[in-house]
Order: structure tokens, then sequence, then C-alpha cells
């Protein structure tokens, strides 16, 4: 079945949620990773965790991390662009 958008965003808030080890009740649209207490090496793991979530390729340099086309500023940013990139799938 095609996941809705907010079925992602959930699936998107489990898993920072996961990593941060936090109730995903507890993370706002607004919080950054730094927020959430995951670094560098989470912020990779993380990235892992929604490509196998989503069978997708997250454009994500990580020596880079700021240049990518993947916003990962704030959890609603990651959460809209992971549903960017399951829309252009779903388009292909």
């Amino acid at each position: 079945g095609r996941g809705t958008p907010m079925d992602i965003r959930n699936r998107v808030v489990a898993i920072l949620a996961e990593q941060a080890l936090l109730d995903p009740a507890d993370l706002r649209e607004e919080m950054t990773l730094a927020d959430l207490g995951i670094d560098s090496l989470g912020v990779v793991e993380t990235l892992f965790a929604i490509e196998e979530a989503f069978d997708v390729s997250v454009p994500f340099n990580a020596n880079e991390p700021l240049k990518g086309d993947f916003d990962i500023s704030s959890v609603g940013a990651i959460a809209a662009a992971v549903e960017r990139l399951v829309a252009e799938k779903q388009g292909r």
C-alpha cells in the first residue's frame, strides 16, 4: 500500500525517536537533530534507517551534510524531504 504523508511523517518521527531514545510523542516539527541529541554518526544511522524503511536513496553527503538536497535541519524538514523522495519514487 502507498504511504500517505501522515504515515510517512509518523514513521520518520518514530525512526528519529528511536535514534534519540525518546518517545515519539515528545518530538516536535521544529526540533533539530541537535535538540534530539543525535550526533553526526546518529544522523548517518538515521538516514540509513530511513532508506531501508522507505526503500529510497537519500542524497546525503556525510562529509558535507548541509550541501545535500536532503534537508536535515529539523524533524519537520526531514519528514518533508522523505515525503518528497517517496513521491518521486512512486512517480517513476
